[in-house]
């Protein structure tokens, strides 16, 4: 519980020391890594497919044995009607907080699936893929594809695709050479509650925005972008056929839960899908949100960006602790090493951490501070970058960044 309370001493260390663009090239990071763990084992990968479907299915089963367990409490053993009751939702708590944390963990072997690193077939890893993102009303082809652009332009501020800050011209705040902290406060300052309020909107329908508006994407795309036109500028005419499948997949899963609603009742289909769907967004948006925003971390422009240097950008985070390692195979745990090795399967990505941690040492960044913690401080603290800069920091509420850039280092020469 203290933990809640303060910032982890990686992150503290970050903002001490003034930062310098790593010397490590990709050749260097690409010989460390041995050959085996570049190979894909199919029968292996399906296993954790297996395992997460079973568990899945095993808690959905526990799940409607609730509410006659709770009766039975109270009609066979004579329990109060109110211990009944706390148990019951006590129970569907219990229940929701472990399937939504199971289905993202299918959403993120979906997404492994994308960068084909579940079987060396293409074929099983689209068919895995496009199976469990559309359960999950997900559109695999049109996700996948905004994602590899990601992966190919990670922290690019004229690139990249999610998460992409807005600059104080966006929020027509004046220069900062003539801006009073008022000018600040005008546009980022607000209530506790009502900034827990923005937190918990992004957490429950953030990854439905972004699909259907593409909120938080680039803001080189014109008004109306989203992931479910064929035609929309964000895909390429060769991948107009995959969005149009991905959208049948939403369509019939769609159906499918229409009439599972219409035999089983709202209340039900609320209980045992749709609470659970909403926290697996949530985990979803909180674990990718966080592998990319940070006080502590850098985005690059044009002229200094390099792929190094924004695979390099993004932090690993110890997200629900052994459970993130499980269910939701890595995906938080190991990111920098993922954003290096999109390729390399996720079973294998611990060991290349460790590797990458005796190559990069001070360029790998870690934090250990609690993840709420973390979204609430990355939430209230990254506002906005500046217009110019080729290396820049996020600007807190009050103009002023978390981190510097150390002495020199915009003369130096990229060498990624």
């Amino acid at each position: 519980m203290l933990s809640l309370f303060r910032d982890g001493p990686e992150y503290e260390k970050r903002l001490e020391t003034p930062f310098t663009p790593t010397k490590v090239t990709l050749s260097e990071v690409h010989s460390a890594i041995p050959k085996h763990l570049h190979e894909k084992n199919t029968f292996k990968a399906l296993l954790y497919v297996a395992r997460s479907i079973i568990c899945a299915i095993v808690v959905y089963k526990l799940g409607w044995m609730i509410d006659p367990v709770a009766r039975m409490l109270v009609q066979d053993y004579g329990a109060p009607a109110g211990v009944g009751t706390i148990a019951k939702w006590s129970l569907w708590a219990l229940y929701w907080h472990w399937q939504g944390v199971i289905l993202a963990g299918c959403w993120c072997l979906a997404h492994e699936a994308g960068h084909g690193t579940i079987s060396s077939y293409a074929w099983v890893n689209h068919t895995v893929g496009f199976t469990l993102h559309s359960f999950l009303l997900a559109p695999y082809f049109a996700w996948r594809s905004t994602h590899h652009a990601h992966h190919k332009a990670t922290m690019s501020v004229e690139r990249d695709e999610t998460f992409v800050p807005r600059t104080r011209s966006h929020y027509n705040l004046p220069h900062e050479s003539s801006a009073h902290i008022d000018n600040y406060h005008d546009v980022f300052e607000e209530t506790p509650i009502y900034t827990l309020l923005r937190v918990l909107f992004m957490q429950v329908v953030g990854w439905q925005l972004y699909l259907a508006t593409n909120a938080l994407g680039s803001p080189m795309y014109p008004p109306g972008t989203n992931h479910f036109q064929p035609s929309s500028p964000l895909f390429k005419p060769h991948e107009r056929n995959g969005i149009i499948v991905s959208n049948i997949g939403l369509t019939a899963m769609s159906c499918i839960l229409y009439l599972w609603a219409k035999e089983v009742g709202v209340a039900n289909f609320a209980k045992l899908y749709f609470i659970p769907y909403i926290l697996t967004n949530h985990w979803i948006v909180m674990l990718t949100y966080l592998q990319h925003s940070d006080p502590s971390i850098p985005h690059y422009r044009k002229g200094e960006w390099t792929f190094v240097r924004g695979a390099l950008s993004t932090v690993d985070r110890p997200l629900l602790g052994w459970a993130g390692k499980f269910f939701l195979h890595n995906a938080s745990h190991n990111h920098v090493s993922h954003h290096l090795f999109s390729s390399i399967p996720f079973y294998n990505q611990p060991q290349v951490t460790e590797i990458l941690k005796g190559i990069l040492k001070d360029d790998y960044n870690y934090d250990s501070t609690n993840t709420f913690r973390a979204l609430y401080r990355t939430f209230t603290q990254c506002c906005f970058i500046e217009d110019d800069g080729g290396i820049v920091f996020y600007k807190n509420k009050e103009g002023k960044a978390a981190r510097v850039l150390a002495s020199g280092v915009a003369e130096e020469k990229k060498v990624n």
